[in-house]
Formats: C-alpha cells, structure tokens, sequence
C-alpha cells in the first residue's frame, strides 16, 4: 500500500504525499512504521522470484502443478515432488532448489539425466546427449584412426566422410541404433534430413542441426513444435518459461517477476 493513499497526519489530519518524512502544513513527522510500509502478497505463489513447475499433458494440455515454497525440492520416486510411475525416473532424480534468488535445477546423478529445452544454439561436448520426439541422440567426435594393419594392409571400409561429427541413436538398454556422419553438420527431421524419423510422430519435419565448426559442437532448434532438449550437467540456472523433462514428464517452469 503506498503512503500517499493512506497516511493522514495525525496531527492536523492534512494527507502526506508518498515519501514526505514530514507533515507539510504542521511539520509533525511521519512514524518509520508508514515511511517502510510496503505492499503485501496473497500468497507465497506471488511473492518475487518464487516459482512453480506445472505439468505439460498431450497436446499442451497443462496437468497438476506444484509450488516451490521451501529452500529445495527433489524430485524422484520418493521426496518432495513424487513420480513413482515412471519407471524412467530415479528414486532421487532432480532436485529444484533456490540460490542467491534463481531457481537453479540439478541433475542428482540420476540414470536417466535432466533435459533443458534450448532456446538458443547451445554448445555441446563429445558424448552429450540430445532428445528430440521419442529420440535419443548422443553426439560424438569422431577420432581419427589408420586404416591399415602392422604389414600395411588396407582394410575394407564404406566410404568415409571427410568431416568427424556423428549423431548415434541410442535404443533400449543403451544399445547405438542408427548413427550419421558429416563433415560440418547434422540435420535432424522427420523428412528429408540427414537423420530421419519417419515414424516419430513428435519429430517436426525439420526439426533440429547439430553444427561442428573448428571443433565447437551446437545444437540449434528449427522452429520444432515440441522442442529440441539437451541433458544438463552440474547446476543449470532456470528462467520463466524453461521446459524440463524428467523421466517421462515434461515440466514448465513459471517463476513470479
């Protein structure tokens, strides 16, 4: 509530404009109670900075959400924010605490890992991971190795690209599915891309590129409906509007500004 609204000095009952630490016809002061007073909040849902996750269903449909109130919230088959019917989820997978004010996500050594929806092109490292519809995708640098045997043998190959990233499928249990070399970049899509899936129904049609140039690795969305995720490593900073998966949930993050 501001002071100008509501204070009337007590002493000759003329208002005090917002700020004035004295009455301006009278000269009394204003007490330190109505000079500090600030506005309150309904809830802890609006006070500055607090946030909430809010469950995202098929088709954008929003689910249940849970606000983050307490100092940290883990987020697993046991703790404050449970998921115990996703087989993919960790007992003790996430956890969403606050530090110097920010929302921060941590990965707690789950198996599955936490994925960040990306907005802009985010730099990868060689063995990062990558999930876009129902895929998941590890990138790599190809290393160089000789293709002959200790008498100089040649070895039989298929033909060889030039460049040395690759983008692997990983299937169940770990095991590389498809993979796709290329000397500078990598298209992923459900037409027409250097890597397709056309049975993927959550794939747009171009839907992501992961990039090398002079030995940096990006990955950069294309405009895809359902958003291209990258597995985050140590403490990952959150703003509003940040996606998550976890496990086979997909989390938004509304922070209070």
């Amino acid at each position: 509530m501001e002071q100008a609204k509501l204070f009337v000095c007590k002493s000759c009952s003329t208002p005090v404009p917002t700020g004035h630490k004295f009455c301006g016809r009278c000269g009394a002061a204003v007490p330190s109670d109505v000079l500090a007073m600030k506005t309150s909040y309904y809830g802890a849902l609006q006070t500055p900075g607090r946030a909430k996750v809010v469950f995202v269903r098929g088709e954008g449909v929003e689910g249940v959400s849970y606000q983050l109130n307490a100092d940290e919230h883990v987020i697993g088959r046991s703790g404050h924010l449970v998921l115990g019917d996703d087989p993919y989820v960790s007992p003790r997978h996430a956890n969403l605490f606050y530090r110097e004010g920010h929302l921060v996500a941590r990965d707690e050594e789950s198996h599955n890992g936490v994925f960040l929806r990306v907005r802009e092109p985010a730099t990868l490292s060689s063995g990062d991971f990558v999930y876009v519809g129902e895929q998941l995708l590890r990138v790599d640098l190809v290393a160089a190795a000789s293709n002959h045997d200790a008498d100089g043998v040649t070895y039989y190959t298929s033909p060889h690209h030039p460049g040395q990233l690759r983008v692997i499928q990983v299937l169940e249990g770990g095991v590389d599915g498809a993979a796709v070399v290329r000397g500078e970049s990598v298209t992923v899509g459900r037409e027409g891309a250097d890597m397709c899936f056309i049975d993927d129904h959550f794939v747009s049609s171009s839907h992501c590129r992961i990039a090398l140039d002079n030995g940096k690795i990006t990955v950069a969305d294309l405009g895809s409906r359902n958003g291209t995720f990258v597995r985050i490593k140590g403490d990952q900073d959150l703003v509003h509007g940040d996606y998550l998966f976890i496990g086979r949930n997909l989390l938004r993050v509304e922070i209070t500004v």
